[in-house]
Formats: C-alpha cells, structure tokens, sequence
C-alpha cells in the first residue's frame, strides 16, 4: 500500500475503538446559555431602555442613537462577565461563507492604565475592506471602503474557538455607496416586502393581523471522512469531493445504512456538536443516518427565517470545528462521491401571523380555509411565474451534480401538493359558484369544504423539488453548501409580488361591486386555473416526465450558467427594483459574482485533476506496469512460451491504454482551460468551461477508475471509496 495511504488507514482505523463521549447537560439548561437573548438584555438593560427595544424591534423601527449606547454598555457587560476578550461584526459576504475582523475591547489610557470599551457606533456599524471580498465590479480593488450595520433581529452570541471567546454580533454587509455585498440585506428588503404584502392581504379576513413573518426550518445533510483519510486526498481537501474514484462493491444500494444504529464514533461527534448548538440557540432537534454512507443529517425546529439563516450558517462553522475535535473532516459538498446520494438542504418554509395563524394550514371553518386557499394558491402561482428564477437561485457547480441526477429533486422547477389537495384544487377551479349565500357561513354551494389536514394526510414525494408537506412548502432543491439566503430571498420576494397583485386585482372587483368574498374566491379560482402547469405528482426522475414538463412549457436548465441567465432578464430586473430589493446594477454584479464563482471551482479542479494525474497516479501506474514488465522479461527468459504470460501481457497494454489516455486528456484539458482563460466575458468563459473543460472529468476519471481497479493495491497512492466511506 502506497506510503501516505496506508499510514492515513492505518491511523483512521486505529481512532475506530478510542471513542469518547462528553458529559452531556439538560438540554433545556445550555439552550441560548451564549447568547444575549431577551431575557439577558431585560437583566442587563435600564428598564426603560428594554421596554423601548421592545417596541422599536416589534415595530420594525430604526434604534436611536442613545438606545444603542444602553444596548452596547449592557452587551459589553454580558460579554466580559462570561470571559470575552473581543467583538466582531460577523457577515455573510458573497464568498459562500461567513467572515469576521475581531477587535478588543481592551483600549489604553494616557495615564499607562486600560479600560474595556465598546461604543454604540462600534455596536452599530464597522468598516471591513470591501474590495477584498466578490462586488461583481461594484467596488474597484483601490476603492476599499465598505460598512457592516448591525441586525438587531438576529441576536449577538459568544463563540468560542482556539481558548478565545469573542461576541459576535450579526450585520449586513453593504459597499460605500449603498449597494448589498452579502446575502443578509437582500433577505431583509425581501421579508419586509412579504410582509406588509401579506398583512395587506390576511387582513380581507382578519383586521387583527399586523405582522406575517416567514418561518423556516433547515434539514442539513453532511458526510464524514476520518481526517487522516481526508488529508490524504487532494481532491477532497482542494475541492470538496472526490474526483477520482472507483465505488466500493458496497455502497448504498442494501439501503442498510438509512435511519441505521448510528457509528458510535460519529454519535460522540453529534452530541458534542447538539451541546455547543444549543448553546448558541441553535434548537436542533433532530439526527439520524442519512441515504448514503457515511452521510447524515441534522435539523432544527422552525425559526424565523433570517435568524434560521443566520443559525444555519453559524451551524455549518460549528461543525467544521466540532468535527476536528474528533478527527473528522465534514464534507458539505453537495455531491463528494460519484454513484451515491448526495447532500441537499431542505427548506422547509411557512407564513405565521402575530396572531399565531400559519396562514398555509388549512383549517376548520369556510373563512379560514378560503383564507388557506388563498395563501396556497398564490405561492403556487408565484412559483410558477418565476420557477426560472427559483431554479437559478438553487444553481451552483456543486449543486449541478446533484439536480436531476435521480437521486435528488430535478432541475426542472414544480410543485408536488398531494392527491387530496390537489383533488380540492380541481373542484374548486370546477365547481359551480352560488352567488346568494348566508354572511354567517361564508361558504358558497358547490364549493368543498377543505378538511383539517394533519401532517401525514398528504404522501410525500422525494423527487419533487417544492413540495407542500401538511402546513409547510420543502423547498428540496437548495444545495447542501449553499446559503439559504438566495433561495429564500427569491421566494419571499416572488410571493410578496404575487401577493400584491391578488390584492389588486381583489380590489378592482370590489370596486365593481362584487362582494369581497366572491372576489376572492373569482381570483383563487383564475390562479388555479393559470398555474397548473406547475402541479406534478408524479416520479419527476422519469424520462416521461421532462418530456412532460417540455410539453407544458416548463424549463430543464440542467447547468448553472444558463440558469444564471434569468437574474438579468428584464422581468427580474423589474420585480427586484419594484420590490427594493436589488437595483439593476446589484442585480448585474450577483450575475457576474455567480459566474466567476462557477468558472473559478471548475478551473481549480481541473487544476487539480491534472496535478494528480501527473504527480501521483501516472508514478504509481508505471511503478506497477515495470513489475509487470520484470515479470514478464523474467518468464520469457526462463524459456516459458507466450501463452504462459500472455494474461500479463495483455494487461500492461490495458494499463498503456488508460494511462495514455488519461494523459493525453488532461493535456487536452489544459489547452481548452488555456483558451477559456483569455476570454473576458464571464458568461462566455463559464460556457466554455462547462462545455468545453468540464466534460474531460468523466473521462479522465472513467479511465483512472479502471486503473484503480488493476493496479497493484499496495501501490496505489489514493484512499479508496471504501476507506472514504467505511472507515468512521
């Protein structure tokens, strides 16, 4: 077995039986312990100071100077009581992870002393360089200046990390001159906007509601690799999945490992990961084996969904951490091993009134379900308008593996509701509507009353990428790595637009005099009948069904820099700028920030497929083919006849046959990456990349996993599948 491989198995096996559980606590006593919730601030703040937070928060109001400089002094106080030395702003920069710059809170005195200070303008707005993080053209490299302005909805919390205990404090990250560069600020205009457009929208049936907010609940599938073995795979380290690689003999298809007994080791790694969550108020509830092997999941209960991002991606830091503790490595990539499962992040996503009404929950009275209906329907037609849209919001390289690979939602957008709902659809788009009917009742002849739907009501499809599931939507499509904030910016910005437009076309009819319910009902019924295209319960894996989808003009965008496209057409442009979420120009620099990202991860992993080839697997592969050839030689010169070798023969010219086509690829590789680095447009480049680079991986790897297959074991420089997966 090659040097570094057997060493990183050797050591992988050897941490198999040295397994050690931390003492757990109550989960209800860590829950929030290092975060300064409201409670905390009620015990640290004046009276009055809370009191008016309250209110301010409640009513979405801007915090006033002077209410900053309580809030600091009582978060600072917080902080230094439980051991923090430093602050930081902590962001969501368009690079697809989180970023912080700490400062102390120590500062010197003229007389030789020092004092802790921390100042309502430090709690409220820092400086980072905007230039050092993807603007899409919007900041030039020596145009520096750039702000984060303090979330108060997203509360501050102590991470600890490296013996060092700093507050972070979540913001939004914006450019000198007021552009977004980060995912948060989107996100915030977009719940804005859905809520007063659902507030507008709720009160035609109830004039007590006076705030909506999006709920969310984040399932979060994950693989893990024991971290010797990690280690010793470039690929893994460079790019997050295994570009090379011949599947283990076993792999997921006994279906043994799903909701299985849970490796003991990997159990040591989920508790210790449940306790630093839930100290951090990230309530997750769930775990379990996942699909494939090695992968499982995590997930929460629902949160409100700028602070269920927030948790996400702070979940995401913490795991990566917590798994070094117990010489894991997380893959969070959405497809790390070829021909198994790969990993997504379920969206599960509802609308909640102040009132405590989950307006996509049908109920048991005509007034509340025709309030459903509507709700319902009005997601359904906003993702059919803007199902390109959605999709583009999904689209990643990494997320290109997984979308319509049969194993996971396809990349054609449609929405799965269920025989029973989609039966009460039809009656209702059918049905005969009785103009006289009792004002008490609200309930018209020949319209079916929709029953109370419990959670299990309804079957489940798993190839669907937007599925209603009980008194929620599971956006199933979103990748693993993603930020959850695209997705969901996309969805709340295109149900808040629909939702303005049923309000004014409900308006129009009263106006001419229909009665408000029948109006209601009038625009129901036309969104039904529009968006049907988009409602499929069938195996959306099926041939038949793109052939389907083809037919009722639904999009198959299968790669990201088509799917792209959309966030530049003229009606996003204008639904953006109509809700205030992106300008025209915001809206270009994400185009061009996308798709520097996607050319950037396929040009580094065809960087590294040719590093590989040349530096690890052409070596071992001549190494074992001059054995070969000794051996051979050594039978031939023995006086044995050609039949006696002829199988050794035969397989040192298979082995010249992959090697040299490997070798000839990759070099063909490299002058396509060479033609596609000197174009300047960056559409254009991440085309040819897709096109013209990336269809050498398969086959490269196609060859190299023969290879695998016949090289001598004790030789072959890689960790293999089944040590990848098998080893926990």
């Amino acid at each position: 077995m090659s040097g570094l491989r057997f060493k990183a198995v050797e050591t992988a096996i050897s941490r198999l039986n040295n397994t050690t559980t931390k003492e757990t606590t109550k989960p209800s006593l860590n829950f929030g312990k290092s975060v300064f919730t409201t409670a905390k601030m009620k015990e640290y703040l004046p009276k009055n100071a809370y009191e008016e937070l309250i209110e301010t928060v409640d009513g979405g109001k801007a915090i006033s100077h002077d209410l900053a400089e309580h809030i600091s002094q009582a978060m600072k106080s917080w902080a230094i009581s439980n051991g923090v030395t430093h602050y930081t702003h902590w962001f969501q920069p368009l690079t697809g992870a989180t970023a912080e710059k700490h400062d102390a809170f120590f500062e010197p005195l003229p007389d030789g002393s020092a004092i802790d200070k921390f100042t309502a303008s430090a709690l409220v707005q820092q400086e980072p360089d905007a230039s050092s993080f993807p603007s899409g053209g919007i900041r030039n490299t020596f145009e520096a200046r750039g702000y984060t302005g303090w979330d108060p909805s997203s509360p501050a919390f102590i991470y600890e990390t490296g013996g060092g205990k700093t507050l972070c404090i979540p913001t939004i990250f914006v450019s000198y001159t007021g552009e977004a560069l980060d995912y948060k600020a989107p996100l915030l205009k977009a719940l804005h906007a859905l809520d007063k457009a659902a507030v507008d929208v709720a009160n035609f049936f109830d004039k007590s509601v006076t705030k909506v907010y999006a709920s969310l609940g984040v399932e979060q599938e994950y693989f893990l690799v024991d971290l010797a073995l990690f280690n010793a795979r470039p690929d893994l380290q460079l790019t997050g999945r295994t570009l090379f690689g011949h599947m283990s003999a076993k792999g997921q298809q006994l279906e043994d490992h799903y909701f299985g007994a849970i490796p003991e080791r990997v159990l040591a790694f989920m508790v210790d990961l449940e306790q630093e969550a839930l100290k951090l108020g990230i309530p997750l509830k769930t775990r379990h084996n996942e699909v494939a092997p090695s992968q499982f999941e995590c997930a929460p209960m629902f949160e409100e969904i700028n602070l269920a991002i927030d948790h996400n991606q702070l979940l995401l830091n913490l795991m990566e951490q917590v798994a070094l503790r117990h010489k894991f490595k997380v893959l969070s990539h959405e497809k790390p091993y070829a021909d198994i499962n790969g990993s997504g992040k379920h969206n599960n996503w509802s609308l909640i009134t102040n009132t405590g009404v989950n307006l996509l929950s049908p109920g048991k009275t005509p007034k509340n379900n025709l309030m459903f209906l509507t709700f319902f329907t009005n997601v359904i037609k906003a993702v059919y308008e803007h199902a390109d849209l959605l999709r583009a919001s999904i689209a990643s390289a990494g997320n290109d593996h997984r979308l319509g690979a049969n194993e996971a939602p396809p990349a054609i957008i449609s929405i799965f509701l269920g025989s029973q709902l989609n039966a009460v659809l039809d009656e209702v788009e059918t049905a005969r509507v009785v103009k006289k009917v009792k004002a008490e009742t609200l309930l018209w002849h020949g319209i079916p009353k929709i029953p109370e739907l419990q959670l299990d009501n309804t079957d489940r499809n798993r190839t669907s990428p937007f599925a209603f599931t009980g008194n929620k939507f599971e956006f199933r499509a979103v990748g693993s790595a993603s930020n959850c904030a695209s997705p969901m910016t996309v969805l709340n910005a295109i149900v808040a637009d629909q939702l303005i437009e049923f309000k004014n076309e409900v308006d129009k009819q009263i106006k001419k005099g229909t009665k408000k319910d029948l109006a209601l009902l009038n625009v129901v019924r036309k969104y039904i009948k529009e968006s049907k295209a988009i409602r499929f319960e069938g195996n959306g894996y099926s041939k038949e069904w793109e052939e389907e989808a083809m037919k009722r003009g639904l999009s198959n965008i299968k790669t990201t820099p088509k799917a792209l496209d959309v966030y530049v057409n003229e009606k996003s442009e204008a639904l953006f700028e109509r809700l205030g979420i992106f300008s025209k120009r915001e809206g270009e620099a994400r185009h061009e920030i996308l798709l520097e990202n996607y050319y950037k991860k396929i040009q580094i992993e065809a960087r590294v497929i040719g590093e590989i080839v040349t530096s690890l697997i052409a070596p071992s592969v001549f190494d074992y083919q001059n054995d070969l050839i000794t051996n051979v030689k050594g039978l031939k010169d023995l006086g044995f006849k050609a039949g006696t070798y002829s199988s050794q023969a035969n397989l040192i010219e298979r082995i010249s046959t992959h090697i040299n086509t490997i070798l000839e690829d990759a070099e063909a590789m490299r002058q396509e990456r060479k033609k596609a680095n000197i174009l300047e447009d960056l559409r254009d480049k991440a085309i040819v990349y897709d096109e013209k680079v990336k269809p050498y991986f398969d086959k490269i790897r196609y060859h190299l996993n023969k290879l695998e297959q016949i090289v001598d074991d004790r030789k072959w420089p890689l960790p293999k599948l089944r040590e990848l997966l098998f080893v926990r």
